[in-house]
């Protein structure tokens, strides 16, 4: 029986750590640092996801057999390494292929290098030289900050004012520190969004099961970008004839491009494509399972996650099969009021219990803690109420009758997750 770390305190690693929990191989599971929800299925530990020490020291401490990192920025920071390091096998990627999130420049340069469809880009570290190729690949202008910005690191500017307004934010105030010291430019693709999360080891790459996310705040995708506010999966893009264009054209040139450049990649590979009508291409590479395609693909996994994830680690994943369930699955993010901006916190959650009893149903805790006996906001995507159904309809409508099954003061939610039209976007 194994003892096993996630690391992470979101709905991601809710999700992972359900999942997990289903296992008859493990006998203990822990959480660092966790939240509300996930100390239902797990031991929740008072460890900052990006105290790589405080993580390695527990996992010694602790006899851990196996940790799995849900957060991009511990793995940016070397957390792999530092636990392997200690002989503690880790799911995820080491720090050199982290830069595959870490860097949107690292990635860009990786994706022309190996020939793989992608918008045409510009980098700049210089702020005048910035201005100076405002709507150089026309309007919408993509302007990227190139480091880690909690997915907020984007702007699809529609004119010269609004570009110029997001060269001074990310180069000029420095409102995502240094992400913004290097900024991409890049031509707008147009299309259907869509992700494919995959599992990686050094041989072979799996596609999951396919997902739809939505970045924008509001329903017709309107307003800011923010973590994600809903997804479903399968995506309704995905046809026999895309999926296997997806492969032919970007995943086995990925893997083949990951062995040519000695990236040893293992884990999650996230796959951000716009399915345009020259085929697909890939509008940004992640290490980790999104959030929250991470909640929609794994209620639909019929697969030990702990088998998987051994079997990543030990360079087996050809020899793993991996099943799904027939259903659909949808999941709707409950946020707090004022998100992606500044929100308030503390704010009692009631009806938790709605999902109880029900194997197609589960809310997901995002952004949760105790306070007492009360569970409490304490971020801004707070909740994902995510619903299995026999076919896509199905989902959505048990779903969104999860969700307004739950209260809390602010509380908001997009009511288009899961129809067509909101996923035709630029990006």
């Amino acid at each position: 029986m194994k003892k096993v770390l996630v690391v992470g305190g979101g709905g991601r690693e809710h999700a992972i750590c359900w999942k997990l929990a289903q296992s008859p191989k493990i006998d203990k599971l822990y959480c660092a640092p966790g939240n509300a929800g996930i100390a239902s299925v797990a031991e929740c530990v008072g460890i900052s996801a990006e105290d790589v020490e405080g993580i390695c020291a527990f996992a010694k401490e602790h006899a851990i057999d196996m940790a799995v990192i849900g957060p991009e920025v511990p793995l940016a920071m070397g957390i792999v390494d530092a636990l392997e390091a200690e002989g503690i096998a880790a799911f995820g990627p080491n720090k050199k292929c982290a830069q595959l999130e870490a860097s949107k420049s690292f990635t860009k340069a990786f994706l022309a290098r190996h020939d793989i469809p992608t918008a045409k880009y510009s980098e700049y570290t210089d702020k005048a030289a910035l201005e100076k190729a405002i709507g150089i690949y026309g309007y919408p202008m993509v302007i990227k900050a190139d480091g880690l910005a909690a997915g907020k690191g984007v702007v699809l500017a529609q004119n010269a004012e609004e570009a110029q307004k997001a060269i001074d934010d990310m180069m000029g105030d420095k409102v995502f520190g240094s992400a913004g010291d290097l900024v991409v430019v890049e031509e707008c693709l147009t299309g259907i969004e869509a992700s494919m999360l995959c599992f990686v080891d050094e041989h072979t790459i799996v596609p999951m099961e396919s997902a739809q996310d939505y970045k924008r705040i509001f329903d017709n995708d309107e307003g800011p970008n923010t973590g994600g506010m809903g997804s479903y999966s399968p995506s309704l893009v995905f046809t026999d004839e895309v999926k296997q264009q997806i492969w032919d054209r970007i995943l086995a040139p990925t893997l083949k491009g990951f062995q040519e450049d000695g990236l040893d990649f293992k884990g999650v590979l996230f796959v951000g494509l716009m399915i345009s009508k020259d085929g697909p291409k890939v509008i940004e590479f992640n290490n980790r399972f999104g959030d929250p395609e991470c909640q929609s693909v794994l209620m639909r996994l019929d697969t030990d996650l702990y088998d998987i994830f051994d079997a990543v680690i030990h360079n087996k994943l050809a020899e793993q099969e991996i099943k799904w369930k027939d259903q659909r699955a949808v999941t709707i993010v409950l946020a707090s009021e004022g998100y992606p901006g500044s929100y308030p916190k503390g704010r009692v959650i009631t009806g938790l219990d709605a999902a109880d009893g029900s194997e197609d149903l589960v809310i997901f805790h995002a952004g949760t803690k105790f306070d007492g006996d009360d569970i409490v906001t304490s971020g801004g995507r707070v909740l994902g109420a995510s619903a299995l159904g026999k076919d896509h309809d199905e989902a959505r409508a048990k779903a969104y009758e999860l969700a307004k099954k739950i209260h809390f003061d602010g509380a908001h939610f997009r009511n288009d997750i899961g129809l067509l039209h909101s996923t035709e976007k630029e990006s």
